[in-house]
């Protein structure tokens, strides 16, 4: 364990109450959690770890299994019976607990508070004051003033998005002290700096078309920004390009947009998009290869080719151009640029012809008819050069360090110490330098050009299949074919589609012959001895002289190729561990490298190499940093920086200026301590009744739906002072009375219920059990109170509109109640002015309601086999019968035979009128027709 972490732990264990932690990213946050864990005694009590990721959760398991921590935490789940989860709770041991179970236990009393020692809850800036996390926090501290609350968070950003966030996040946790670890701190730094590693920084020079593309991507953007500007509805501090390089840019924008989203155009909404799309193509320029990037953007062309604002930009053309040309260039046979070429002549038609090959076999070409050449040229990421050499040179150090030595170096006697780590952002990039490292760089970028060639084959079979005649052929031009015109537009659209032929011809040929190797293999596997080789071999003559894609050099040529010492002593290189940044594990422990090579920098991950060389002070550590020179993948890493250091000073300033309340610790919270004081403000309106007399107020109750508890309403109910209950509901979220029973829906569910078919059930069952079905469609706070912007609703009726759907389930349900709510706190208001002079629910009866019996029909029960559902169908499809009559009729009658057999007059004064007891009596009474 590191110094510092020692410094944590006694300021938190120095305050009884706890305290919200805010540490750099990458300080070994779970090795602080599993030391917490290790000084914790069972006679304290039982402690619980909330909100964990489960990269986080497995981070914690490593570092208390190494250090022979017994017995681990355990997960409490919904599978543990109630008697098992509580005989868990009073063990005294730390669990990992979800704060869905968590809250579902504590408002259940299945959980003895005075046995908790504690809640260590981590992600702390994802709190909010709805949170379920606040509510368990809320509901511990009001009933065990000594349990402590340790927050933990490494997101100092996050920390500072919004007003007074951490502040916010103190007061709904209920902790006075805010403790702050960034990177400078003194006790960070000393530790960090004492031993450091050995650093080299190699800066990798992009190839000429990469800085192209960076800088037309860079101007593209530049350009949105400044269109974002125009609008005057984002701060324009916040709309530089080097915010756009984080993906919290898209939350910056969103947050400030959301409220006024329904009153803006289709452009500046589009513009938010784009802005995304421009930070992609700018992390996978210097992420991926050449063949992948080209693939990205073909996809982005096909999918907001008609709607994108940045793909009409000006500097656009280069972006697609440039990335092409890094995989394949389109000339003409006679070594002439297509375009150039192009110009002074007429669009033909074009015949596929025999594809060729150069004679070096390193770059391969097809032909069409015309003349038009595919020339190769799959430009290799020049990151890939830089490792291999990287490889090699680690291994000439170790063969010299063994000979000076005079040692022996066996690859069986080498310890976890001789691998060399290649850390890469994500699972992809791991693979593809993998392959690269043992295939080589052409084998590579040729599997690559493969997939892409192939892809094109089947994209075209699901255009030509979707493919529908626009018009009627020969409709003002003959025979439906437009005669070509040497225009300016053919032009570029046959130099289009010349290059787009030859990429189908080149892709179709690899599909036939890719085809074609099956069936050959098959062939050979029925066949052995000496006729099986020579097949083979006439078999790689053949995709060698016909098959340019995916022709390679003999396997002699292929040691001599882009790397020629990596691929003559691949054997003796040093083991290569590849591991992606995004899972986030705890692999430097576990494999406890000597040579790291950073091949994508990410803050986070460096932070982690400092604090292994500093727990590992005895460990020679060699870092390979390896960067693009002059591109934004520099500018990205130096900016995470400084935005961090910004958010800690940010922090600094709102600590120094922080204002807790006295009762921050919770001692004098009670459990309805935050319930707004509505009888003293309704105190001098009773005061001529019975002198002013106070009368005993019932407590509400609300039912809640075990599934509702994903949603924040519970705590906000609760918050209110109402009694929450929590049951599983076959009907409805909430129950508020014996009679009004709410399906709650969002936004994004309502849309989705609707796609579905789900929410007709729903609402069918709630009208049979229920007097008075509502139906709550609930709005974000942070969200306008807008259900459709004024550009969504046209001026045609369509079945496919959401307010059709809701018009259509209105007219069915006539007794259907449609509440809106602005916000979480809204719907709370709503609830308790529904609940005025209503009676309050049964629990017992709202859990039978919709369960099918297995003893059969019981007496005044309200089961579903108490009703005939078909009948009341059938009932309610009679002529005469309404959604006003039909429960009359079912109310003077027990079944259909009975109703057949009424006479007119009993029929009228069921049914409220003689039109309509006619109308039905001269349908039962009606003869059918037959054929005599």
């Amino acid at each position: 364990m590191v110094k510092f972490h020692e410094h944590i732990i006694s300021d938190l264990i120095e305050d009884p109450n706890g305290g919200l932690v805010v540490t750099s990213s990458g300080l070994s946050l779970p090795n602080l959690i599993a030391t917490l864990l290790q000084l914790h005694s069972p006679s304290q009590g039982t402690v619980l770890l909330l909100s964990s990721s489960p990269s986080q959760k497995s981070s914690i398991l490593h570092h208390l299994r190494s250090r022979s921590y017994n017995p681990l935490p355990s997960d409490i789940s919904s599978d543990l019976p109630s008697h098992l989860r509580l005989s868990l709770y009073s063990s005294g041991q730390p669990f990992f607990i979800t704060s869905r179970i968590l809250i579902v236990d504590l408002l259940t009393s299945k959980i003895p508070t005075s046995s908790l020692a504690g809640l260590i809850i981590l992600n702390a800036h994802n709190l909010t004051e709805s949170s379920t996390e606040a509510f368990i926090v809320r509901i511990i501290r009001s009933l065990n003033h000594n349990a402590y609350v340790r927050a933990f968070s490494d997101r100092p950003h996050s920390m500072v998005s919004g007003f007074s966030k951490a502040e916010r996040i103190m007061k709904c946790l209920f902790v006075r002290r805010l403790h702050l670890w960034p990177r400078f701190q003194v006790y960070v730094s000393q530790d960090l700096e004492r031993d450091p590693p050995l650093v080299v920084d190699i800066r990798v020079p992009m190839s000429g078309h990469m800085c192209v593309i960076q800088k037309a991507v860079i101007e593209v953007m530049d350009a949105c920004l400044k269109e974002m500007r125009k609008t005057n509805k984002v701060d324009v501090e916040d709309l530089t390009v080097e915010n756009g390089l984080f993906k919290s840019f898209d939350e910056i924008v969103r947050r400030q947009l959301d409220p006024i989203w329904h009153t803006l155009g289709k452009k500046t909404k589009q513009l938010v998009s784009d802005l995304r799309t421009l930070r992609k193509l700018l992390d996978y320029l210097v992420r991926y290869d050449a063949v992948t990037y080209l693939k990205y953007l073909d996809s982005l062309r096909a999918s907001e080719s008609f709607r994108s604002v940045w793909i009409f930009a000006e500097p656009s053309y280069k972006i697609f151009e440039y990335a092409k040309k890094r995989v394949y260039q389109p000339v003409k046979s006679n070594g002439m640029n297509l375009g150039v070429q192009s110009r002074s002549s007429i669009s033909k038609k074009r015949k596929l012809k025999d594809n060729t090959k150069e004679e070096n076999g390193e770059s391969l070409e097809t032909s069409i008819a015309g003349g038009v050449v595919l020339h190769e040229v799959l430009e290799e990421a020049p990151k890939w050069k830089v490792l291999s050499d990287v490889l090699e040179e680690i291994r000439d150090e170790r063969e010299k360090e063994a000979f000076l030595a005079g040692e022996i170096v066996v690859e069986s006697e080498q310890d976890d110490s001789g691998i060399v780590l290649v850390a890469c952002k994500d699972e992809r990039s791991c693979m593809q330098l993998e392959d690269f490292i043992t295939h080589g760089a052409q084998k590579t970028m040729r599997e690559e050009w493969k997939k892409y060639l192939l892809s094109k084959v089947e994209l075209k079979g699901i255009e030509t299949r979707k493919k529908k005649p626009t018009g009627a052929k020969g409709f003002g031009i003959l025979d439906g074919v437009i005669p070509s015109t040497p225009s300016k537009k053919t032009e570029a659209g046959s130099i289009s589609k010349q290059e787009n032929d030859a990429l189908l011809a080149a892709a179709s040929k690899l599909s036939r012959l890719a085809k074609e190797d099956v069936i050959l293999e098959d062939n050979t596997l029925e066949k052995k001895g000496k006729g099986t080789k020579k097949r083979r071999t006439k078999k790689n003559e053949d995709d060698n002289g016909n098959k340019f894609e995916i022709s390679r050099p003999n396997d002699e040529d292929q040691t001599n190729g882009v790397h020629p010492v990596l691929r003559r002593h691949n054997d003796r290189l040093p083991p290569v561990q590849f591991y992606a940044i995004e899972s986030d594990q705890p692999i430097l422990d576990i494999l406890k490298p000597t040579v790291i090579i950073v091949y994508h920098a990410d803050v986070s991950f460096v932070r982690e190499i400092e604090g292994y060389k500093s727990e590992n002070p005895s460990r020679k550590v060699k870092v390979y940093f390896l960067f693009y020179d002059d591109s934004t993948e520099v500018r990205k890493y130096e900016a995470s920086i400084r935005r961090e250091n910004g958010a800690f000073e940010s922090l600094i300033r709102q600590k120094s200026l922080m204002m807790i309340p006295v009762d921050q610790d919770g001692r004098c919270l009670g459990v309805n301590s935050s319930v707004e004081p509505e009888s003293i403000t309704s105190q001098n309106s009773i005061t001529r009744k019975a002198g002013g007399r106070k009368e005993v107020e019932k407590e509400k109750q609300v039912i809640v739906d075990m599934r509702e508890f994903m949603s924040s309403l519970p705590n906000v109910l609760h918050q209110k002072g109402m009694r929450i209950i929590p049951v599983t509901l076959e009907v409805g979220d909430y129950i508020l009375s014996p009679l009004i029973c709410v399906e709650r829906k969002s936004i994004q569910d309502l849309f989705l219920s609707f796609t579905s078919g789900h929410l007709y059930h729903q609402v069918e069952t709630m009208v049979r059990y229920y007097r008075i079905p509502v139906l709550l469609i609930e709005f974000s706070q942070e969200k306008s109170f807008s259900f459709q912007s004024a550009s969504d609703i046209g001026d045609d009726v369509t079945p496919n509109s959401i307010i059709s759907k809701l018009s259509l389930l209105v007219l069915h349900f006539p007794r259907l109640r449609i509440v809106w709510s602005r916000s979480l706190h809204a719907t709370a208001e709503i609830f308790a002015s529904l609940k005025a002079n209503q009676d309050e629910p049964d629990e017992a009866k709202a859990i039978r309601v919709g369960v099918p019996s297995e003893e059969g029909v019981v007496e005044d029960d309200v089961r579903a086999e108490n009703y005939n559902t078909s009948a009341v169908e059938f009932l309610r499809r009679l002529p005469g019968v309404t959604d006003s009559n039909y429960r009359a009729i079912m109310d003077g009658c027990k079944s259909l035979a009975e109703l057949a057999l009424l006479s007119i007059e009993r029929l009228a004064e069921i049914m409220g009128g003689q039109k309509a007891a006619h109308t039905l009596r001269d349908f039962l009474d009606a003869k059918y027709p037959t054929l005599i």
